[in-house]
């Protein structure tokens, strides 16, 4: 949850802006060949009022960049304070965590432009967004949230291929690459056998600007609209677990939701982790699910898989080989089953729960 000193930090990011004493705001950032990260910096600034009609300049002209409010991705400078946001030089190696260290974050990825910029005005940003699309103001828990889980589903990646980051250092990835985003924004450039646009040349990198800005937009109203709300669902039957079966190990949903990280940080506050191994839920009419719970979200592997006869086996002679009334059918891993009724699902959790691997 967001402290009081959280929340300062947010009003101090959020009011740190340059202020021109007169003109147009400037956006400075390299010419040529442009990457995902710039081109994200650019739209995330131009989200925020102050930057929202503030012109683009696209140089390496040190006397040019000079000229400009705040500058990305050029000029071998980081100073938050001249508002210049370079990563290219030999002595950067700032991450989120050690540039944000209030937040506690777990992200030691090398930032790019994007996550320069998302760094100190990502907040603001993401709620700029919600009140437009959703015309309403975030919760500061909302906020922190929505902005964790960006970075974490969104930014790193950019950072991480920009950087040239490992994916892999031991067992765990560093990041995960669910967007290829960088690669898609790399094919606005002109190819090789086309004609060179001319320095400076804005054509392209607004296409790029355009196409960018539409996937980090849906990403945050995702995360906001859908994925935050789920919060309250999960916490609701995971505080109800005891009362459906006295193991704990279950908890149903009122919902269909996106269940799986809320879950794991409700284990984490609670000491619990690893504690919970299903979930039921009504899926439509006469059809509820049981979903194991698997060792990390994108992961089929989970903690307890269903009982392990049944896997493969649907409707009749499911309901024969479990005994179980209902029961429709059980995937041939067993990460996930289907029976007719709440009471059968919740049987079928238990079953499995009771069930010996190895039978």
């Amino acid at each position: 949850m967001m402290t009081s000193n959280d929340s300062e930090s947010v009003k101090r990011f959020k009011n740190d802006l340059p202020n021109p004493t007169s003109g147009t705001l400037k956006i400075g950032t390299h010419d040529g060949i442009f990457h995902c990260d710039e081109v994200l910096a650019c739209f995330m600034l131009q989200q925020l009022p102050q930057y929202a009609s503030a012109e683009i300049v696209r140089t390496r002209d040190v006397s040019k960049l000079d000229e400009c409010d705040i500058v990305v991705d050029v000029g071998a400078v980081f100073d938050r304070e001249r508002h210049r946001y370079d990563h290219h030089q030999g002595t950067f190696n700032e991450t989120l965590r050690t540039l944000r260290p209030e937040l506690n974050v777990k992200w030691d990825i090398r930032l790019s432009s994007a996550g320069l910029v998302y760094t100190y005005f990502g907040e603001e940003v993401i709620r700029q967004i919600v009140k437009e699309k959703l015309n309403q103001e975030p919760s500061a828990e909302c906020l922190q949230a929505v902005y964790k889980k960006v970075y974490d589903g969104f930014i790193s990646e950019i950072d991480a291929i920009d950087n040239g980051v490992p994916m892999f250092e031991g067992g765990e990835p560093r990041y995960n690459i669910s967007t290829h985003l960088s690669a898609r924004v790399g094919a606005f450039n002109s190819q090789w056998n086309e004609p060179t646009p001319p320095p400076g040349c804005l054509e392209r990198f607004e296409q790029a600007k355009a196409y960018v800005g539409r996937e980090f937009v849906d990403k945050v109203t995702y995360y906001a609209c859908c994925w935050w709300p789920a919060r309250d669902i999960v916490s609701k039957g995971f505080a109800n677990r005891m009362a459906l079966h006295e193991s704990g190990e279950i908890f149903e949903l009122e919902h269909p939701c996106p269940w799986k990280e809320h879950l794991y940080q409700l284990e984490q506050e609670l000491g619990l982790f690893g504690k919970t191994k299903y979930v039921i839920y009504c899926n439509k009419e006469n059809d509820w699910r049981i979903i194991c719970v698997p060792l990390q979200p994108s992961s089929f592997v989970c903690r307890k898989f269903l009982a392990k006869p049944w896997r493969g086996v649907r409707d009749g002679m499911l309901e024969q080989v479990s005994g179980i009334a209902g029961s429709n059918f059980c995937h041939q891993t067993g990460f996930i089953g289907g029976n007719k009724t709440r009471e059968g699902a919740l049987k079928m959790a238990i079953a499995s729960l009771e069930a010996k691997e190895e039978e």
